[in-house]
């Protein structure tokens, strides 16, 4: 089951580009719409294609403050210049002209997306451009300049949703959306990442579970690193269904970082493509169960530019899209042309990396030597009560 979808997306999107040589390089998103065109996803029959607008200063401060504001379009406009006290002009997020509109086009074809979910035009939206989760109210961090999904959360709040649900699956902990909502018990945050003992950006404990009056809506479930498709789904399911299906969002919104991955540069987490698109379906599946469908989603990190991240995310936008594109299926030619003529080598042939991910469930028992087994007691123990659930098995 699915429904009608919305890929938000126009060319401009690809000006987020911090420079040469930084790993957020905009060929990525550029690669996942040729890949996902090539395939055919764009034109499935429940698939519309939306402009993305800019996102208006009014709508930002749902979640910067409006020196922030200020300062990202100053920074733009002397991209030379740096304002560390707002986090811009580091080596994470060195300043770029155009730096304002570029960033505020992702956040706004992320409020697209939502008001497509929100006002019933379609089940499902996408934008594979954002995901900027770690922007905080009044500073950039780690590669992030506004927080697209903390901005169309609070927007939808402000039309009236309830409850939402965050589902983040990154590789680095949903830090900036986790701090928008911390006191907020209408949205529960939850965010799979690898340990903040090994990666940026250090938070994302399962202490940290929200604010006096919100405890219980901010979750973390933080992986050991070596963690692949079996230990990460394990730990997928034993914490987000429970919380979920108790919570019954008005609509789930979902960050799809894939820098889960094998071979991703950044990070030390073994998930194969198999995996992540195994990932993409559990939410899809989770949507219609717990929030009548209504899901908005976005892209987030992934710096296995050429290899992982196209593949990945056309797996996502074809789950979106209602039909799941086959992992034994080949990439086109005319794709693969482009990424030789593009970076000067072959891209992967396959859409799949020849793994079936397979997981052992929470309910086979607790393995208190297993490190995995551990950071996932502990999220449940910390997080379940407060939703009347029993953390045991």
């Amino acid at each position: 089951m699915s429904g009608r979808a919305a890929v938000v997306f126009d060319d401009e999107l690809t000006q987020y580009d911090f420079g040469v040589g930084h790993p957020m390089a905009p060929l990525r998103v550029d690669l996942t719409l040729r890949l996902a065109r090539a395939l055919g996803v764009l034109e499935l029959p429940d698939v519309i294609v939306v402009p993305a607008p800019t996102a208006a200063d009014d709508e930002l401060e749902l979640v910067h403050s409006p020196g922030y504001i200020k300062a990202v379009r100053q920074m733009g406009d002397n991209p030379f210049d740096s304002d560390l006290q707002h986090g811009l002009g580091t080596d994470d997020n060195p300043c770029f002209r155009g730096m304002h509109h570029a960033s505020a086009h992702i956040a706004g074809a992320t409020l697209a997306a939502a008001r497509q979910v929100w006002s019933g035009q379609v089940l499902h939206a996408v934008n594979i451009s954002g995901g900027l989760h770690h922007a905080m109210a009044d500073n950039a961090s780690g590669f992030c300049i506004y927080n697209d999904p903390a901005i169309a959360i609070a927007w939808m709040l402000g039309e009236g949703a309830q409850r939402v649900a965050y589902v983040d699956i990154d590789v680095h902990h949903g830090d900036g959306v986790q701090a928008a909502f911390y006191d907020d018990p209408r949205v529960l945050t939850i965010s799979l990442h690898e340990s903040p003992q090994t990666l940026f950006p250090g938070t994302g404990n399962p202490t940290e579970i929200g604010s006096r009056g919100a405890e219980g809506y901010a979750v973390n479930m933080p992986l050991p690193p070596g963690t692949g498709d079996g230990g990460w789904l394990r730990a997928f399911h034993a914490v987000v269904p429970p919380l979920l299906r108790e919570f019954q969002p008005d609509v789930l919104v979902s960050q799809h970082g894939c820098d889960t991955h094998m071979a991703d540069p950044l990070a030390h987490l073994m998930l194969s493509v198999d995996g992540q698109r195994a990932a993409h379906l559990a939410l899809h599946d989770l949507a219609h169960e717990v929030a009548g469908g209504r899901w908005v989603v976005t892209g987030g990190g992934g710096y296995a530019v050429v290899d992982v991240v196209p593949r990945t995310w056309t797996h996502l936008l074809s789950v979106v899209g209602g039909r799941p594109v086959d992992p034994s299926a080949s990439t086109p030619h005319e794709w693969r042309a482009y990424v030789e003529q593009a970076v000067g080598r072959g891209g992967p042939t396959l859409m799949t990396d020849g793994r079936l991910p397979t997981y052992s469930d929470w309910s086979t028992g607790y393995n208190p030597d297993s490190w995995l087994d551990r950071c996932i007691e502990q999220t449940r123990r910390a997080v379940f009560p407060f939703h009347g659930i029993d953390p045991g098995y």
